[in-house]
């Protein structure tokens, strides 16, 4: 698991991105749980998390930030990145960030595929 801990701020809420190889569902939900050994992570309002499994398909989850994991699965699918798990942590900071949170979520997942890909 590659963390690249906290990547940007807006109003109050902070971001992280998180990854690493994974072949099945049974690897991102170990990925998951290694993740949330860190208690900060367990603690964040949003694990949102996308991959691309060669075998079958593609998995999302949003953990609350409805729409998120698709934007994750578009960007996993113009990279044509396979079996590479990709999560956005989000720890709410008291404002709603409205349609910026997209644009957040793409921000952290272009910042780990241009650093680790």
């Amino acid at each position: 698991m590659i963390k690249l801990g906290h990547v940007l701020s807006d109003r109050g809420s902070k971001y992280a991105v998180s990854g690493g190889l994974v072949q099945d569902r049974a690897g991102v939900d170990t990925a998951l749980k290694t993740l949330k050994r860190d208690k900060s992570y367990a603690k964040a309002t949003h694990n949102t998390w996308a991959v691309l499994l060669s075998t079958s398909g593609a998995l999302k989850g949003d953990d609350g930030e409805a729409g998120a994991g698709m934007v994750i699965v578009r960007m996993l699918e113009r990279e044509a990145l396979h079996d590479h798990l990709i999560i956005v942590t989000r720890w709410f900071g008291g404002k709603h960030l409205g349609g910026d949170r997209f644009r957040h979520v793409q921000t952290c997942v272009r910042m780990y595929l241009d650093q680790v890909v």
